[in-house]
């Protein structure tokens, strides 16, 4: 039986998922392009910048795929070749195709912002998290006491998040190098007038609350025109920090402009009933024009649902219209509390957290045994740190 060869580039959320589901089936000759050797939970990958270890968000592609019909491929896709159906990598390597799934994530945008790309800090990589981690550590144990300020700017789920617990973490280095406890200052700037603009405005209220609860300031409706080694520049005003902390703002990966895909009117890919961008090119996750695309949960949407389309067309059948999945949206802010959303439920405080903890197991279930999706979830309450005083303080 000659294979349908499946590449797929991307091994985030919706190119895992797809490649865990087709791999099940004989009819596919299955290659995972990615320039990554792990697959990242993005929803704990803040837990790793204030201490936790890197296995709470990192899962290696050997392990989920170890014994998968799924060639694992390292390198970044380049460039595409519509006549020869072939994908080339800027390593120089060509891989051929006749089916692309493209689950491609999206890049960070500073919006043109001067100094923003050079001089802030992130949190979207196991790299971002990293460098802001050595900053965070180097600058309390040299200088003996914190930063003025350490400013968060975005008022999304990644912003509120870490600006509920960035304050313990900054305390717990602290207490660890036995330096006097003084406060700690997290401001959150947001240029919309609410937190999480894009929940209902009830839950934005509840999150402001909290974090004004656990001490962050809100900067609301405030545009960032700058940063400079020293200070960060709102609405015409400086505010001192040398720690910025940039969360807000993405764009669509660079490989679809280069590569003169179509795009829809609010700049994703155009995609059919299917996710077909172009016949047997298939677009998933965060660049397709999907109502929820860049949740995480809509990314496994997408890669279940393409899975299951590919198998029945493989078996003859007509393939399914795409059918939109409403996710349930979860943002734990600081220990113990978060927000649940589904529809017109709510439910806020040590509930929500239970809840986000069964999802996150839940969810590490979808690319590992549940034995393993347990372990992986446990990891949360292990510490990883290079410094020794930090990690062993006896």
């Amino acid at each position: 039986m000659v294979k349908e060869k499946v590449l797929i580039v991307g091994a985030g959320f919706a190119g895992t998922k797809a490649a865990l589901d087709l791999s099940s089936s004989e009819h596919f000759d299955i290659s995972l392009l990615s320039n990554k050797d792990d697959f990242t939970y993005y929803p704990t990958l803040y837990h790793v910048a204030t201490g936790s270890s890197r296995a709470n968000a990192l899962i290696p592609l050997k392990a989920i795929f170890a014994d998968k019909n799924v060639t694992l491929i390292r390198g970044q896709a380049a460039t595409l070749d519509r006549k020869t159906k072939t994908v080339t990598t800027l390593e120089g390597q060509s891989y051929h195709f006749d089916t692309l799934i493209l689950a491609l994530g999206v890049v960070t945008n500073y919006f043109n912002i001067p100094g923003l790309a050079e001089l802030s800090y992130g949190v979207k990589s196991i790299e971002d998290i990293e460098r802001l981690k050595k900053h965070l550590h180097e600058q309390i144990v040299s200088k003996h006491q914190p930063d003025l300020n350490y400013i968060i700017v975005g008022g999304g789920p990644t912003g509120v998040e870490l600006a509920g617990t960035l304050g313990i973490y900054l305390k717990h280095v602290m207490q660890r190098h036995a330096i006097e406890q003084r406060a700690i200052h997290i401001d959150l700037v947001e240029a919309s007038p609410r937190l999480l603009s894009a929940l209902p405005k009830d839950v934005g209220r509840m999150a402001a609350r909290r974090l004004k609860r656990l001490g962050v300031k809100l900067y609301l409706s405030q545009r960032v025109e700058g940063e400079t080694a020293n200070d960060l520049v709102i609405n015409d005003r400086p505010l001192q920090s040398h720690t910025v902390i940039w969360t807000a703002g993405t764009s669509i990966n660079p490989f679809f402009g280069a590569n003169n895909f179509a795009f829809s009117a609010n700049h994703k890919v155009a995609t059919d009933v299917y996710l077909q961008a172009e016949p047997n090119i298939f677009v998933l996750g965060d660049n397709a024009n999907t109502p929820f695309s860049g949740l995480a949960q809509t990314a496994v949407h997408d890669g279940k649902y393409i899975a299951r389309n590919l198998k029945r067309r493989a078996d003859g059948k007509k393939m399914r219209s795409y059918s939109v999945h409403s996710p349930t949206t979860v943002i734990p802010i600081g220990e113990g509390w978060a927000a649940l959303i589904r529809g017109n439920i709510r439910i806020y405080g040590w509930l929500g957290w239970v809840l986000r903890q069964a999802a996150d197991i839940g969810a590490f279930h979808d690319y590992e045994p549940w034995t393993d999706s347990f372990k992986q979830w446990f990891s949360y309450t292990a510490t990883e740190e290079q410094c020794p005083i930090c990690l062993h303080p006896d």
